[in-house]
């Protein structure tokens, strides 16, 4: 099985914790062997949250950074600072949004704009999906990267329906059925 590495990158409060659920489980529905660790750091308090997902036959859960072939973040600072796990050629699939982090907010960093982040993964031969969508709730920005996803088949072997069955094992009915329908209709649109 081909060793295929996933880092997922955000700010605490945006779901990645269960975005790498989610992952983890439709890539095991998938019938590959994966492994997984999250790091939470101060996730409560607006502090960055990673995880990583590893696929094949590997024997621990960390990536590398230089050697990941897939990133996915959940605003733009966390995108450029994925870019630095990527591998040249690798894949970059982040939420075009804005958290500001603390020393942004302080006036001592200027806030990374979309155009820096083409500039570097045009340099690498990264290729970049820019997902920004109306959302009846920002909480559901995750769901938007895991639709991209899936609708262009960037993790192998794994299909929407995977996907699917991975959502309805982590929420509840209510919950899944308003992000189904946020996933079905990303994974429709052209």
């Amino acid at each position: 099985m081909r060793k295929f590495d996933v880092f997922l990158i955000g700010v605490g409060g945006q779901g990645i914790g269960l975005l790498s659920e989610v992952l983890i489980r439709a890539i095991d529905y998938s019938g590959q062997k994966c492994i997984g660790v999250d790091t939470h750091g101060l996730a409560q308090r607006g502090g960055i949250v990673s995880s990583h997902i590893r696929i094949g036959d590997v024997n621990s859960p960390l990536v590398m950074p230089g050697d990941v072939d897939l990133a996915l973040a959940l605003e733009r600072h966390e995108a450029a600072r994925a870019l630095n796990y990527l591998k040249d050629g690798a894949t970059l699939v982040y939420y075009n949004t804005s958290w500001q982090p603390l020393p942004v907010r302080l006036g001592m960093e200027s806030e990374i704009k979309e155009e820096e982040i083409e500039k570097v993964a045009n340099m690498r031969g990264i290729k970049v999906y820019r997902v920004k969508y109306e959302l009846p709730d920002a909480r559901m920005q995750n769901i938007a990267l895991l639709a991209v996803v899936a609708r262009n088949n960037l993790i192998p072997g794994v299909e929407p329906r995977h996907y699917l069955m991975a959502m309805g094992d982590l929420m509840s009915e209510r919950v899944y059925t308003a992000n189904k329908e946020i996933f079905e209709r990303i994974l429709e649109a052209i």
